[in-house]
């Protein structure tokens, strides 16, 4: 079964998005930050990170460079999922090594298609 790290600051979101996932056959965990995010893919590196933008703690934008600078030897791929839709952000995030792009609100259609850009649907 593949794995999703669903980082992001709001209980709603990561629920919505955790409901989603298992539905897509995804074994779900959560972080509530970037930082939180870091360590939980250090100690096991998941199939792949939906990461919100906008947290306490440590960014998204943060958190991506800070992986991609890690020692993670499974790097995962990463799905940003924000409200920022700006192409600057867009690019800023892809340079940074994110893989893929959604838009929030998202629904499971949009989703599924953005985990099967990235090769994980």
């Amino acid at each position: 079964m593949k794995t999703c790290l669903v980082v992001d600051d709001s209980k709603v979101i990561r629920k919505v998005a955790r409901h989603i996932l298992e539905t897509l056959n995804f074994n779900v965990s959560e972080a509530g930050d970037g930082r939180e995010a870091l360590d939980s893919c250090l100690a096991s590196a998941p199939d792949v990170v939906l990461l919100d933008w906008n947290m306490p703690v440590m960014s998204g934008m943060d958190f991506l460079r800070a992986l991609r600078d890690s020692a993670v030897t499974h790097r995962p791929k990463v799905v940003f999922c924000t409200t920022e839709n700006g192409m600057a952000h867009i690019r800023a995030a892809i340079e940074a090594g994110a893989d893929e792009y959604v838009m929030k609100p998202f629904d499971r259609e949009t989703l599924e298609s953005k985990l099967q850009i990235v090769g994980m649907a």
